[in-house]
C-alpha cells in the first residue's frame, strides 16, 4: 500500500490515465488523492470519474500532498511553481512529467533544494502498458524512490536512468508509439491492398505487434534471433525482410530518433 497523500496539479489526459490506474490498483484510497485543474468542467469530470477531492486552488493541492505531481505543460511550470512554492511541504516529493524540465530547473524555480523526480510516461499508460522512465535528485531516499516507482508501475513498467541520459528517452519510448502506430497502419493498408477488410487488418496488425513485443520482453531473446526464427530459408519472410532493408527501414527509424532527440535538446535550451 501507498500511505502517502498524492496531489495532481493539472488533470489532463495523462493525469487522468494515472488516476484511473492508481485507484484501480488498490494501492491507495480515493481519500488520499487530490487534483486541481484550470476549469470547473474538468474538475467535475475528474470528480465524477474517480471520486477524489478536487479544487481550483493549486495551493490546496500543494499543501495536501506528500507526493506532488506537476502534470502541466513545460511552459506553465514557472507560473505554477511561483504560485505554490510556499505551500509545498518541506518533505514532499515533487514529480514533473513535462519534457524539458530538469531537476536543476525545479530547484531554481522553487528557490531551494527540493526532493525532485523527473518522469517520462508515454501514452500506452492509458491501457496500463506504459513505459515510464524516472530520475531523481540526491534529496530522495531509496524508500521515497520506491514509492514513486510504485505509483508509475500502476500504469506500466518503469526504468531508472541518470538525468544525463533522459534526453534520449523521448525518441525510444516517449514518441515511439507514434512510429508504431504508423507501422500498424502501414501493415493494415497492406492487408487491405490484398483484399482483407479494414477492421480485421487493423486487429491482425496490432496483435502481431503486441505479440512480437511480448516475445522480446518475456523470452529475453535478442530481437535479431527472434527475427531469424521467423525467416525460413528461401521463404516469404526473408523476402519481406530483404525488401525492408532495401528501403532503409532501420535507417529511417534511426533518422527519426535522431530528429526527435535534436528537437528535445533544442526545447530544453529554450527553457
Amino acid at each position: 500500500m501507498i500511505n502517502q497523500k498524492i496531489g495532481f496539479i493539472g488533470a489532463g489526459k495523462m493525469a487522468q490515465a494515472m488516476l484511473e490506474r492508481i485507484i484501480h490498483s488498490g494501492k491507495t484510497s480515493r481519500e488520499t488523492i487530490m487534483a486541481s485543474a484550470a476549469t470547473e468542467t474538468t474538475l467535475q469530470t475528474v470528480h465524477r470519474s474517480f471520486g477524489i477531492y478536487t479544487t481550483l486552488d493549486n495551493r490546496k493541492v500543494a499543501a495536501f500532498a506528500d507526493i506532488l505531481i506537476l502534470a502541466v505543460k513545460p511552459d506553465l511550470h514557472s507560473y505554477i511553481i511561483s504560485e505554490i512554492a510556499d505551500s509545498v511541504n518541506e518533505n514532499a516529493t515533487v514529480v514533473t512529467i513535462a519534457a524539458g524540465i530538469t531537476l536543476r530547473d525545479l530547484d531554481t524555480l522553487f528557490g531551494r533544494k527540493i526532493k525532485a523526480v523527473r518522469a517520462m510516461p508515454n501514452t500506452p499508460s492509458f491501457v496500463g502498458e506504459g513505459m515510464s522512465v524516472l530520475c531523481a535528485n540526491e534529496q530522495l531516499s531509496e524508500a521515497e524512490k520506491t514509492v514513486v516507482e510504485q505509483l508509475f508501475q500502476t500504469v506500466g513498467k518503469t526504468e531508472w536512468l541518470e538525468e544525463k541520459q533522459m534526453d534520449a528517452v523521448p525518441a525510444i519510448s516517449g514518441s515511439s508509439p507514434a512510429y508504431v502506430y504508423m507501422f500498424i497502419e502501414a501493415l493494415a493498408d497492406g492487408g487491405v491492398r490484398q483484399g482483407l477488410p479494414r477492421d480485421q487488418a487493423y486487429r491482425l496488425a496490432a496483435q502481431a505487434v503486441v505479440g512480437a513485443a511480448k516475445m522480446v520482453l518475456e523470452t529475453d531473446a535478442h530481437p535479431g534471433k527472434l527475427k531469424d526464427d521467423v525467416c525460413t530459408p528461401g521463404g516469404a519472410t526473408i523476402e519481406a525482410v530483404a525488401a525492408l532493408e532495401q528501403h532503409q527501414f532501420r535507417g529511417a527509424i534511426l533518422a527519426a530518433m535522431e530528429s526527435c532527440t535534436k528537437k528535445v535538446k533544442s526545447m530544453i535550451e529554450k527553457q
